[in-house]
């Protein structure tokens, strides 16, 4: 590839990592907060609340039946609001927060529901408050789950940047449709393709290791109140 080409590779690189970092922390700071509200107001849950989790679980699986494509297109005016434009990165990363979002809060949710459900009852026969048992007790155990869950989501939006790039995204995916498919530089979209496998190991490799030392962790010391 020539030195512009090269210079074009390195930027855009740079572009997705700068997505996928703002949505991944965006989603991790909504997604979560909501995964514990959808478990813990459900049927026979320490917050039950069976109203707020029908309309809450309901917008979440109506968000996550979405395809990510009709996703973007369809908030286009929502973006307009959020950034002052529906083009480049700042523009890519509104639709993949809010896809991931419920996509992160599916997933918490699953992780604490695998909690042993004897460490909360004890935790309530101690007197711990709703708050306490979340905090101390569920959020600890189901870390290795939700570290786990957060390295699939952030694979994920890796997928859904390079998607963005179809729509003037930015990033890795908007280089390989201009120069490797509408240009036929065929070298170009085999080098996007490559540092897309690269980045997406790297995640998953990193995701993996902290989720295994997170359960040693948990095992070893386990819950405190």
């Amino acid at each position: 590839m020539s030195p512009h080409l090269i210079q074009s590779l390195l930027e855009s690189l740079s572009e997705t990592l700068i997505m996928v970092g703002a949505s991944s922390l965006l989603a991790t700071v909504f997604g979560v907060p909501l995964g514990v509200l959808l478990l813990v107001t459900g049927k026979g849950q320490i917050l039950e609340r069976p109203l707020f989790n029908k309309v809450a679980g309901a917008i979440v699986n109506a968000t996550r039946s979405t395809p990510f494509i009709i996703l973007m297109v369809a908030i286009i005016p929502l973006t307009r609001l959020i950034v002052g434009t529906s083009i480049g990165t700042a523009a890519a990363t509104v639709p993949l927060v809010i896809a991931a979002v419920p996509f992160v809060a599916r997933l918490v949710e699953a992780s604490l529901r695998e909690v042993d459900t004897g460490l909360v009852e004890a935790a309530q026969a101690m007197g711990a408050s709703p708050g306490q048992i979340i905090t101390k007790v569920m959020l600890p155990e189901a870390m290795p789950g939700i570290t786990a869950g957060l390295t699939i989501t952030v694979v994920s939006l890796i997928g859904y940047s390079a998607m963005a790039g179809a729509v003037g995204g930015g990033g890795l995916g908007d280089l390989g449709i201009r120069y490797g498919y509408q240009r036929f530089q065929a070298e170009v979209m085999v080098a996007v393709v490559v540092v897309l496998i690269a980045l997406v190991t790297v995640v998953q490799a990193a995701g993996d290791r902290l989720a295994t030392r997170l359960n040693k962790r948990v095992v070893r010391q386990g819950p405190r109140l």
